[in-house]
């Protein structure tokens, strides 16, 4: 197969050229811990024990384990650098990682490589690969994504239709609140200057509802939301109730 042209851009109904040439613009930033996203950085900690602490106990896996995703196939959907899928290889999972911005699946690969993973990046979408008849995966990583989709919707049943039988999904999202437009976009962006000004825009925040609503129309079972809060204090990360702002969902299949 013919490498990706990164001048073609990729066609669906989930993406926004937009949203893909904001991120394409920063790929070089993603693995510097102290760039463009630094809050990335500060919040994987917390977002990664979540998501282990979810697969473990969805697929009955032993915690002690050093790669207790051995044999199941993983995709990360969004992937930007390769933020998580670098430590879900690292957990054993067989990942695909995917990103409609062919510099930043460039950067991931190029990071993935440094460090010896042997991770499969793909300039790709969801909705492609449905067309191009992917077999399904045990485990979906929709992380901070879904807000810059053009059509949730679609991305949300493509996700859905890609996952397995006893299959799981997390999804993470900022919430299209007062609070969120105040705090995650206004002073983030403008004042604090901790996200580049214009990385999110507040109308096209997702509410958990309407994660909610289409996903179990398609017959997937939802839990959560589970908030997600900053301590500007300590300056960190950690689950809370608080689901104004950040927030994570679990979605999971049924069984044949």
């Amino acid at each position: 197969m013919a490498p990706p042209n990164p001048k073609t851009e990729l066609s669906s109904a989930s993406i926004d050229s937009d949203e893909i040439a904001k991120f394409a613009a920063m790929a070089d930033d993603w693995w510097d811990p102290n760039g463009k996203f630094k809050p990335l950085h500060q919040f994987n900690p917390t977002r990664l024990a979540f998501i282990r602490r979810q697969l473990l106990g969805h697929f009955g896996l032993n915690a002690r384990e050093r790669q207790p995703l051995g044999g199941l196939r993983l995709l990360d959907i969004g992937c930007g650098g390769g933020l998580l899928s670098v430590p879900m290889a690292r957990l054993g999972a067989n990942v695909v990682a995917v990103d409609a911005a062919f510099a930043n699946v460039e950067a991931a690969k190029h990071h993935a490589q440094k460090i010896g993973l042997d991770i499969d990046f793909r300039h790709s979408a969801s909705e492609a690969l449905l067309e191009n008849k992917e077999k399904p995966f045990d485990i979906i990583l929709n992380m901070e994504v879904i807000e810059h989709t053009a059509d949730r919707n679609s991305f949300l049943i493509s996700c859905a239709q890609l996952l397995a039988p006893n299959g799981i999904m997390i999804i993470a999202t900022l919430n299209r609140t007062p609070k969120a437009r105040a705090l995650a976009i206004f002073a983030a962006e403008q004042i604090l200057r901790w996200l580049p000004p214009g990385t999110h825009e507040y109308d096209k925040l997702v509410q958990p509802d309407e994660i909610r609503k289409p996903l179990e129309q398609l017959g997937l079972t939802l839990e959560g939301p589970f908030g997600i809060s900053f301590n500007p204090l300590t300056r960190l990360w950690s689950e809370s109730r608080d689901v104004s702002i950040n927030y994570m969902m679990v979605a999971k299949k049924d069984k044949l």
